[in-house]
């Protein structure tokens, strides 16, 4: 059974539009033992939202997990681990922080709960209801 996910950038460092140019990418760089579990329990076909943050925080688009958890290589020390994400689409419409935060169908969901976090599960629900909520124009 396929699972859902949220991974935060802010993109300043690596931006929804860098991974839609380059269509894959290394998911390196998580330094949290939490996200770093969630990241070994990815499994390939795993659709990811990508949520942008810092700057108009948001989720802007979908991915998907290619390529389970290795050794991320851009590690100096320390057991981490990274995974392949491939885009594949855009929302038609942003969802912002503040419209996830206002809809009481989401006031559970890890994003609000533990905001610090980088790589967190979503739930079905959860899910469905960004992707209904980012097809609103």
């Amino acid at each position: 059974m396929a699972h859902h996910w949220l991974v935060k950038s802010e993109p300043s460092a690596y931006a929804w539009e860098d991974l839609v140019k380059e269509g894959k990418t290394a998911w390196t760089g998580v330094r949290n033992f939490q996200a770093r579990n969630n990241l070994r329990t990815m499994k390939k076909g795993d659709l990811v939202l990508f949520y942008q943050s810092v700057t108009n925080p948001s989720v802007r688009g979908i991915t998907q997990v290619v390529k389970e958890a290795y050794r991320d290589d851009t590690a100096n020390e320390g057991d981490w681990s990274c995974v392949d994400l491939e885009s594949v689409q855009n929302l038609p419409a942003p969802v912002s922080l503040a419209e996830i935060k206002a809809d009481p169908e989401l006031a559970d969901m890890a994003l609000i709960k533990q905001s610090r976090l980088s790589v967190m599960p979503v739930t079905p629900v959860e899910y469905e209801r960004i992707l209904v909520m980012g097809t609103k124009i």
